[in-house]
């Protein structure tokens, strides 16, 4: 499931390493949308032209996304979608890899891989690398592994069976409520750890979200989460402190990793930011919590008190000592 928006101009490439795979046994769905960040009409047509696993879902109005991603998953034939973006690679043999593992654990809702990072020639492993390696050859739930909660919700790191995909909602990071969503259903989840997946960065770039979206958005999403957990149906398994505590750490790195990084909250919007997260780290705090060591705990220390006037002096006395 591929939304053509392109703002960097990799669409190409990712549809290159796809239609490359050793396994063919799969389709494409490009979902082209009037959104000036999508390519020339031509680009995807001369896929859907060349091949006929790629098809082209085209919308005739912008609709963010979120509901891009719907609206071709609606559209699909397979047992299984993998959601991707325009600045993905995958290798020759991830399919074929995804596909033996299945053999292995039989059909499941979830099938969670790894992957890595490509940045100015250099590549780093994924955050949840060390989640995967310990999750060991079995088939679980995300109670039995809680630590899932603790890795970052992407959408793109995983085989989500047809039938079972959430819904997304419109604005940005409308990934990680359904991620959430989809970790929480599942009665059955499996591991492959390999790197099947490739994300390229040339710039801080967010994918297109619908129209007045923003990174406060990102508030809305572990909200959403958060509600889950306590809106669970009264025959499922009850929601256990270790999920609350790794969703709890990986809801404050995710706004402290925005909150750092350059270019998505302007200068007046930093202070705002912060003091949203740090209402949510009071709100969601689990009973008996612990914070991580080290300069994240302190990180974490100085959020929870709102000391947004300490925490940026010694973000500054840190980044003035590495100048020296």
């Amino acid at each position: 499931m591929l939304p053509a928006y392109d703002e960097q101009g990799q669409l190409k490439e990712c549809l290159d390493s796809l239609l490359g795979q050793s396994f063919r046994e799969f389709e494409i769905i490009v979902v082209q949308t009037p959104s000036p960040h999508c390519p020339e009409e031509r680009l995807v047509e001369a896929y859907e032209l060349r091949d006929a696993r790629v098809r082209v879902l085209r919308l005739d109005t912008e609709p963010g996304i979120g509901r891009a991603r719907m609206a071709g998953a609606a559209h699909a034939r397979g047992q299984y979608l993998l959601f991707l973006d325009a600045d993905h690679l995958l290798p020759a043999d991830a399919f074929e890899a995804m596909d033996a593992r299945l053999a292995e654990t039989g059909e499941v809702d979830l099938l969670l891989f790894g992957h890595n990072r490509e940045y100015r020639d250099k590549v780093w492993p994924g955050n949840a690398a060390e989640m995967l390696a310990a999750a060991g050859p079995g088939v679980f739930t995300a109670a039995e592994h809680p630590e899932v909660f603790g890795a970052p919700p992407l959408v793109w790191d995983r085989l989500i069976r047809t039938g079972t995909v959430p819904a997304f909602p419109d604005g940005f990071y409308e990934e990680v409520p359904a991620v959430h969503r989809s970790l929480l259903a599942a009665s059955r989840i499996a591991v492959l750890d390999q790197e099947c997946v490739t994300i390229r960065r040339r710039h801080t770039l967010h994918p297109a979200g619908s129209e007045g979206a923003s990174h406060f958005d990102l508030f809305d999403r572990y909200e959403d989460t958060f509600e889950q957990l306590d809106a669970r149906p009264a025959d499922a398994a009850p929601v256990t402190p270790e999920v609350r505590s790794h969703l709890f750490t990986r809801m404050v790195r995710h706004y402290l990793f925005v909150f750092d990084l350059p270019g998505c909250l302007s200068r007046a919007e930093r202070p705002q930011f912060f003091q949203r997260a740090a209402e949510h780290y009071k709100r969601f705090l689990p009973d008996g919590y612990r914070r991580p060591e080290g300069r994240e705990g302190i990180k974490f220390s100085l959020l929870a008190s709102n000391s947004y006037a300490t925490f940026e002096v010694a973000k500054f006395s840190r980044l003035a000592g590495v100048r020296r």
